[in-house]
């Protein structure tokens, strides 16, 4: 959930630093902090010297408090943080980095994502060896671990095994010892970067349940939660999987700094993969599925309103190569092979969290519609612990933007061991519900940055649009059907490139109701869910209260709430359920309430009722959330910015939800 970076090189470590944090500051923190080695200066004890800085609130905060004393952080070796609040509150004391001093006066440095679930238990037992803490938080109880195992670790370290080459042996570090002796008594969900002043030019990185990713530059090795914090130096990149552990080391051989003769084994092999178990591996190095124009903010004053703009161009390419018009079929190579279990599926099962579980709402409507086929939509959160009815049969949809959503994961986890085949509708290449399922089709959208999802949405509803026409091809959708289907969605990145040429007139309407501090948001079939997207953006950034709902929900309760002003906002394209939806904005006029309605191109009935009217092109209802969602996000996003909040970086969100 928070933001690491880590680097070990021949260069200057605090701009890269203080640059990955500033790139990583989309994924939602509340502090942030740096810790950096150099070598001893004559008269300095140690081999090394650390200097940490820590400080709640922005980035900036942190930077402003470093500049007067930059000398001290002048290494080429350190660890960085953005915190998200988990154990302790947001104070400084409980900003990463955390430190743990070994029996020989020893700093080590950590920096941690995850939670610790048997911290507590840990935390005790260090404290009756005499340890102390201070902090609120997890990660000290991991930094005082590695401390005390380090303690316990021979200086002289592992030896060749029998008839095993001296030379071709590369033997493993203290400080790699330690942590991985430590993190094997660790219970939960962990990324951390390590180091230790025993040798600024070492740095230990492992993970379990949380992404790690690990750069690999010209001038030395980047370590990072997310590709934005290491795209601006390299796209060359290893992705650590669980309870993998990599020691990187800079520095030629027979360096003459205080630790060179010790390290000079070390830097033989200075990207040095194995498992926590000492399982040595290769590793194994991808390209980043990012470009450095696609995480900047290009001219637009904020993420969201660059990715809501730019969803069009994201649409085509998330289609590009899968809807084939000339040959009437839908092409998901990630599903190649499954076609037999897809045709003999008993129901589908689609799990996700927040806009995730919006898109899966959507799909559930798909996959009944257009394959036949019993589906329903569950937070994952839910899922996973009430005994679901789920057999072999089922398939599973897993929708993420991340990949690495720590209860969408385990709801696969136990899909899985209940026989369950599991496929993922993801946006970030090689992260984790990827390689947990069995196969799945990624979004192809691009890297999203605003916290507040837009383009991941529709990627997401316009995958499960696929992969419904795909099964539903192959269980009951005639042909004809198909052609049709697949004509319209060939022509939808040209209607939303349509529908976001309305944004100056989406603003004027927000601004004659912005004031208000309760909304109601209403739609019928497809556009229920949508309905609950709109009123989740608006809730995410704009702090303004807001509830989806059907629109026949309303007279059941929530009719209560209307007043005179209050706004409503309704989806009202055409279909089966028109008329109804225009009974109930009836029924909101009639007790003054203002009616913002989403509405088809040439429906001139709506304007009788509604107060301002967002146009979309009429299309089937399958798939009209692929248009009628686009204006509930502008609309949310100019009252966010009229109510003067920041837009990109709303308060107690974060971008990528890693713990429960």
């Amino acid at each position: 959930m928070c933001g690491i970076v880590a680097y070990v090189g021949s260069k200057p470590c605090l701009p890269v630093l203080l640059e990955g944090l500033k790139r990583l500051e989309y994924r939602g923190y509340d502090s942030a902090g740096v810790a950096v080695l150099r070598p001893a200066h004559a008269g300095e004890a140690g081999p090394g010297v650390t200097t940490t800085a820590r400080e709640v609130g922005r980035v900036m905060n942190l930077e402003n408090a470093i500049a007067p004393r930059t000398a001290g952080f002048a290494g080429t070796t350190g660890i960085a943080h953005t915190r998200w609040a988990t154990h302790g509150k947001v104070t400084r004391a409980n900003a990463h980095p955390h430190a743990g001093v070994t029996a020989e006066g020893l700093t080590l440095s950590v920096v941690h994502n995850g939670t610790i679930e048997n911290y507590a238990s840990l935390r005790t037992l260090l404290q009756n060896k005499g340890v102390t803490f201070a902090s609120e938080t997890d990660t000290e109880v991991i930094a005082k671990l590695i401390a005390d195992r380090y303690d316990a670790e021979p200086e002289g370290g592992d030896q060749p095994s029998p008839g095993e080459s001296l030379s071709g042996f590369i033997p493993s570090t203290r400080l790699e010892r330690a942590t991985k002796a430590a993190l094997r008594r660790v219970t939960g969900a962990y990324a951390v970067a390590v180091v230790c002043d025993a040798n600024p030019h070492e740095l230990v990185a492992a993970r379990k349940g949380s992404p790690l990713i690990v750069g690999i530059a010209d001038n030395g090795f980047v370590v990072a939660s997310d590709g934005a914090a290491i795209v601006s130096h390299t796209t060359a990149a290893v992705t650590l999987a669980d309870y993998q552990v990599v020691r990187l080391a800079a520095g030629p051989a027979g360096s003459t700094d205080a630790a060179g003769e010790r390290h000079a084994a070390a830097w033989a092999d200075p990207l040095h993969t194995t498992t926590l178990d000492d399982e040595l591996l290769t590793a194994e190095v991808g390209e980043l599925e990012m470009q450095l124009e696609e995480i900047e903010l290009g001219g637009y004053p904020h993420y969201m309103i660059k990715e809501i703009m730019g969803q069009p161009e994201s649409l085509r390419t998330c289609f590009r190569g899968r809807v084939d018009t000339r040959d009437g079929r839908v092409v998901l190579g990630g599903l190649t092979g499954l076609s037999r279990e897809l045709v003999r599926a008993k129901r589908v099962a689609l799990i996700g969290q927040g806009t995730a579980f919006h898109a899966g709402l959507i799909g559930e409507y798909l996959f009944e519609d257009l394959a036949k086929i019993p589906a329903r939509a569950h937070y994952a959160s839910e899922l996973r612990y009430r005994n679901p009815i789920i057999e072999e049969g089922t398939v599973v949809v897993a929708v993420s933007q991340s990949g690495e959503t720590a209860d969408t994961l385990a709801a696969i986890a136990e899909a899985k061991d209940r026989g369950a085949l599991a496929l993922g509708a993801v946006n970030v290449v090689g992260s984790s519900i990827p390689r947990e399922t069995d196969a799945g089709v990624y979004l192809r959208v691009g890297p999203e940055i605003g916290v507040a999802s837009t383009k991941a949405f529709v990627g997401q509803v316009a995958v499960l649009t696929m992969m419904a026409l795909y099964m539903g091809k192959r269980r009951y959708l005639s042909q004809a059907d198909l052609d049709g289907y697949l004509a319209e969605l060939e022509r939808i990145p040209d209607h939303v490139a349509e529908i976001v040429q309305q944004s100056d007139h989406i603003k004027e309407a927000v601004e004659d109701v912005v004031t208000r501090d309760n909304w109601l948001f209403l739609g019928r079939g497809y556009n229920y869910p949508v309905a609950l997207e709109g009123a989740l953006k608006l809730k995410e950034i704009s702090y303004i209260h807001a509830e989806g709902m059907p629109a026949a929900e309303m007279k059941h309760g929530p009719i209560a709430l209307i007043d005179e002003g209050m706004p409503v906002v309704f989806v009202a394209t055409g279909g089966s359920q028109y008329s109804k939806v225009i009974s109930n904005i009836e029924e909101v006029k009639a007790r003054g309430g203002r009616v913002l309605a989403v509405a088809d191109e040439g429906d001139t009935q709506i304007d009788r009722y509604a107060d301002h009217v967002f146009r979309v092109p009429p299309v089937s209802e399958p798939l009209q959330p692929l248009l009628t969602v686009v204006p509930l996000q502008l609309l949310a996003y100019h009252a966010a910015v009229l109510r003067g909040h920041d837009v990109d970086k709303p308060r107690n969100l974060a971008k990528s939800v890693t713990v429960e």
